[in-house]
């Protein structure tokens, strides 16, 4: 035969205790679940809304307006590089229009490379890597870097279309 011994004084108090406090847990795990579940957000998630369409790079000292058009993989850019034209007596400049065709892979919605179709220059065999810094509704800033190079630009991109 089993013997038992007696509880002491001290266990049965714990639990009695134990038995008032299951109501009250639980009861505040009811109400936080309510209340969690119950919220919704009315933040829409649209952070696709920069990786196809028609934009624009505002002009700025010694460029033109960049329009981008990205479709896919591709990235196509429009522009005007202005040139300076001296002779003796005479000064000017000259608008060249360029069109740049480069592909692009995002990473995440916040970190894109972007790397040239067909590079002219040793510098343009170098992928550009691109860090959204800030988003509004219609815009975005950002931070490049070519390559592990030292030159990097800060800029910001507007969506038109």
């Amino acid at each position: 035969m089993l013997k038992t011994e007696p509880r002491n004084k001290n266990q049965e108090s714990r639990q009695k205790d134990a038995k008032k406090q299951y109501p009250l847990v639980s009861c505040f795990l009811v109400l936080f679940s309510i209340i969690f579940f119950s919220c919704q957000s009315d933040i829409k998630d649209n952070s696709d809304r920069f990786k196809k369409g028609v934009f624009e790079i505002p002009a700025g000292d010694g460029y033109s307006k960049t329009t981008i058009t990205r479709k896919d993989s591709l990235q196509i850019e429009e522009y005007d590089k202005i040139i300076s034209i001296s002779n003796d007596s005479t000064y000017g400049e000259k608008k060249i229009k360029h069109i740049d065709t480069l592909y692009i892979k995002w990473k995440n919605n916040f970190f894109y490379t972007l790397k040239m179709k067909s590079p002219k220059k040793e510098i343009d065999k170098e992928p550009i890597y691109v860090q959204i810094t800030k988003v509004t509704d219609s815009s975005f800033s950002f931070s490049a870097k070519i390559g592990f190079s030292k030159f990097a630009t800060d800029g910001t991109i507007y969506k038109v279309k």
